[in-house]
């Protein structure tokens, strides 16, 4: 069976980020690990880094098992802002956690580790180019717009979720499923 475009561009970029930017991302983790431990005086767990984070999120922190994904599509397409901004942002997540455990995700203590410890700027989203990882989008509707829903969210309403307007408080309704 033949690999979708969508997954073979996965791999594709998995395996050039791999290869072009593993040791780079390693160097940053290594040098934002020492001035965290040089900042708290104490050291930390490193985490392991691996690159299979999948969709729209450039990366994501796993507490529990020090595990850091980034996203190798997103990578190969901005590596500097990974380098310079997601991996950071995604480190401090850990890093915050083994300091003070369970806290708010964007919460002071982020804040200051992105900043003065980081010194990156404490931003909680990215601005990256997602158009090339979007998945395909399922059109509704309710009283005042039309609204895009990711598969994800689609599949639930066909197992009988129901979402809401945020401006007009109506359930949105399917145009698919609407006859012309």
């Amino acid at each position: 069976m033949a690999r979708t475009t969508v997954a073979q561009r996965f791999l594709d970029c998995q395996q050039l980020a791999e290869k072009q930017w593993r040791q780079r991302l390693e160097q940053r983790l290594e040098q934002l690990l020492e001035r965290a431990r040089v900042a708290f005086e104490q050291p930390f767990e490193r985490p392991t880094l691996v690159l299979n984070q999948r969709g729209t999120c450039a990366g994501s922190a796993r507490l529990q098992s020090q595990l850091l994904r980034l996203n190798p599509v997103l990578l190969v397409a901005e590596p500097d802002v990974f380098v310079e901004q997601i991996l950071p942002h995604e480190l401090a997540h850990l890093l915050v956690h083994q300091l003070y455990g369970r806290v708010a995700p964007h919460g002071a203590e982020w804040q200051q580790m992105m900043e003065s410890v980081f010194q990156v700027p404490a931003r909680r989203t990215h601005q990256l180019d997602v158009s090339e990882v979007e998945g395909d989008k399922f059109l509704y509707r309710c009283g005042c717009q039309q609204h895009q829903l990711t598969i994800r969210r689609h599949n639930r309403v066909l197992r009988g979720a129901s979402y809401r307007c945020r401006a007009c408080g109506e359930v949105l309704q399917s145009l698919a499923t609407e006859s012309p």
